[in-house]
């Protein structure tokens, strides 16, 4: 999902409604860690946290509505289901909010683990066995690493296929998806092409 504007447009509103003088471009352009703290850079604790609760509160009804979904998504999930794969949603993002873009979407997933960051993600990753995992972040391609998954870089985000050069594989969007998976892991019943990662 592009939740970008999404973000900007629910942080925005939610900061307004509240009477919080919030920099959201700066916000949006730190994406990643925490909430609360991309706010405590702007706020005192206590407003941060305040405006951070108002906003996932906010965002589950309102931010749907304002992402996109990223192309070749739809896609990409169909082609793990033809290789008898599962699909693990691992974002920061919560649960809750990573469901309601999901199901805005049409996108239907195996599982859904949210509020995890970085490095964790790892442990989720290893938690499922997962093969792959796909990200836009160098810490995704990190995590990816350190669960012993095949690290997809997708350059939809804000960094390079420079900044994902630790990446397996970096594709510029999710449409090349199905392609790579084919090439590692040819569909059931096919000769194998391809070493394994």
């Amino acid at each position: 999902m592009d939740s970008t504007p999404a973000v900007a447009a629910v942080l925005r509103s939610t900061a307004l409604a509240l009477g919080l003088d919030v920099d959201v471009a700066s916000v949006v352009a730190g994406l990643g860690p925490a909430l609360e703290d991309l706010l405590g850079a702007q706020l005192p604790p206590a407003a941060a946290g305040r405006l951070a609760r108002a906003y996932r509160d906010r965002y589950a009804l309102e931010g749907p509505r304002h992402a996109g979904t990223l192309p070749g998504a739809h896609e990409a999930i169909g082609a793990v289901r033809r290789h008898r794969g599962g699909v693990v949603v691992v974002t920061g993002q919560s649960e809750r909010t990573a469901r309601a873009h999901l199901a805005h979407a049409g996108l239907e997933v195996d599982a859904v683990v949210g509020s995890v960051w970085g490095p964790a993600k790892a442990d989720v990753l290893r938690a499922h066995g997962a093969f792959a995992y796909v990200g836009d972040h160098p810490a995704d391609i990190a995590a990816a690493r350190s669960a012993g998954a095949a690290a997809v870089g997708v350059t939809t985000g804000r960094h390079d296929a420079a900044a994902l050069a630790e990446a397996d594989t970096v594709l510029p969007s999710l449409a090349g998806f199905p392609r790579w998976l084919s090439a590692v892991r040819p569909l059931p019943g096919r000769a194998r092409t391809a070493g394994r990662l």
